[in-house]
């Protein structure tokens, strides 16, 4: 089985893609620090979140933070060398995978990120589900402004893609990447809700945070 090293991978994919371009409406803090103002969700949100059409952006169940990626040398297919999922955080992501479906709510493409503790999260959150692993959904936090674009971009266009009708896009990837594309650092097992605009943009809707379930679904 080939090992990648996080590193390199990282760079070899942003000399493949271009940099990101600026985007309107995409709900983004300013350069002036703004602070980003988290929305939560109604039941409003639910009711049009079973029609489709949205994306849908989770945040990985609960992590051990004592233990951290092993930077520069994270390999992709040792999971001893990245931070972990803990057991409460795939308690976490069965409840918010039950609670999805329980609110009704379609799902159709789903992407998740190369990281162990994203991969852990989509199987007890969708165990019926084959999620399409994406490299350039990869944890930002500890790459360069150089690394880091092609993967804000691609987040960026996941983002902005129409979604057919009766149906929602899912991303299931990390915290980092919305801070560098958004500045918003949703906790861990929040859903984050967004729009696609027409005019090839994308808005912020609102969030879920892994607690609100219960309220949402009474």
């Amino acid at each position: 089985m080939m090992r990648r090293v996080l590193g390199l991978a990282c760079v070899v994919l942003a000399a493949l893609l271009p940099a990101p371009a600026p985007l309107a409406g995409s709900g983004r803090a300013s350069a002036t620090n703004v602070r980003f103002a988290e929305i939560p969700a109604s039941a409003g949100t639910l009711q049009a979140l079973r029609r489709g059409g949205f994306v849908l952006y989770l945040r990985h169940g609960l992590t051990d933070n004592a233990r951290a990626d092993r930077v520069p040398l994270v390999d992709l297919d040792d999971c001893a060398s990245q931070r972990p999922l803990t057991p409460a955080g795939r308690e976490q992501a069965v409840r918010v995978g039950e609670a999805i479906r329980k609110a009704g709510i379609p799902l159709g493409e789903l992407r998740i990120s190369p990281l162990c503790r994203v991969r852990d999260t989509a199987a007890a959150a969708f165990p019926d589900s084959r999620p399409e692993i994406d490299r350039l959904l990869m944890y930002t936090a500890n790459l360069t402004d150089t690394q880091k674009a092609p993967i804000v971009a691609h987040t960026r266009s996941l983002l902005a893609a129409p979604v057919a009708p009766g149906t929602n896009r899912l991303l299931i990837a990390h915290a980092p990447n919305l801070m560098d594309l958004i500045g918003y650092f949703p906790r861990e097992g929040t859903l984050v809700v967004f729009r696609p605009t027409a005019a090839g943009g994308f808005e912020y809707v609102a969030s879920v945070a892994p607690g609100q379930w219960f309220e949402l679904l009474r």
